[in-house]
């Protein structure tokens, strides 16, 4: 069962993680049980926050469906919006809109080794599918994280790290652009740009690569992947970009013809190239 993509669904705040400094994670649930027992959505897919007063936003919904106790939203605040969403604090009541968009191809995925490659808050549409196949483990073949950020004060999803490392059936490396003197003491601990990074652990590229982050870093990232050698079809990344209403009304998300909210926001890279240059 899905939501009303139009109307809000009231929902109610049960935690909130401070991330970094500028990152906070938000659990949520909604009020009416059995709208919570019947949600159902797929990794990749997106939700509208909405606090009553300053608007609405769009974010991955970066829990995962194997886990359906709450829904985890990560906002960076940036703009009016989000700062008022960063005051939120458990027990508040928010707006949800979700499901919204497509989502990642897991079906098609099966068998195969993936690799993924974040930056920053782009870590938060990672997490949802690495988490759900950390849960259908069996289905997948060798997964690979790369994960960067400025600092290691940069890194979100600490405890999720944490974990990750000392799992025996993912290889985790975490790369950062600015060092501390703790940094690099640890074999998982690089220091440079995540491309070049990419470059040096030199994936199998037989497999997908999945990224998301900053435009910079995916434009860079592209290009290693292709010097790399993986296909184009079996390189996937994820777009927000001007998403405003969520269901292809408002027309402020498309590109070419495509509409990022009903059409994306998981695009392959074959896909893009087809589209303007306006990415």
């Amino acid at each position: 069962m899905k939501a009303n993509p139009v109307l809000p669904e009231m929902a109610t705040v049960m935690e909130v993680v401070e991330e970094t400094s500028n990152i906070k994670t938000f659990r949520v649930r909604f009020d009416d049980e059995e709208v919570m027992k019947k949600f159902t959505f797929e990794p990749g897919q997106v939700g509208q926050l909405s606090v009553f007063g300053a608007g609405e936003s769009t974010f991955v919904i970066n829990s995962s469906p194997t886990r359906m106790d709450y829904l985890q939203f990560s906002v960076m605040r940036v703009g009016e919006v989000t700062s008022r969403i960063h005051q939120l604090k458990a027990g508040d009541s928010v707006g949800v809109r979700a499901p919204l968009g497509n989502a990642f191809p897991t079906e098609e995925m099966k068998g195969q080794d993936v690799t993924f490659i974040g930056g920053g808050i782009g870590m938060a549409p990672l997490r949802t599918l690495l988490v759900y196949m950390l849960d259908n483990r069996d289905d997948y073949g060798k997964i690979t994280l790369l994960y960067g950020a400025r600092t290691p004060q940069d890194l979100s999803y600490q405890e999720d790290l944490a974990e990750w490392i000392e799992r025996d059936d993912i290889d985790v490396v975490l790369t950062v652009d600015n060092p501390d003197e703790e940094w690099g003491k640890k074999p998982y601990q690089k220091t440079g740009l995540i491309p070049n990074v990419l470059k040096e652990i030199n994936p199998d590229n037989s497999g997908y690569a999945v990224t998301c982050g900053p435009p910079i870093m995916i434009k860079f990232t592209l290009m290693a992947l292709n010097e790399l050698g993986f296909k184009d079809d079996k390189i996937i990344t994820t777009l927000e970009k001007r998403m405003k209403c969520g269901v292809g009304l408002c027309g402020r998300c498309n590109i070419g013809d495509k509409y990022v909210c009903v059409d994306g926001p998981v695009f392959k890279y074959s896909e893009l190239q087809e589209l303007p240059n306006e990415l």
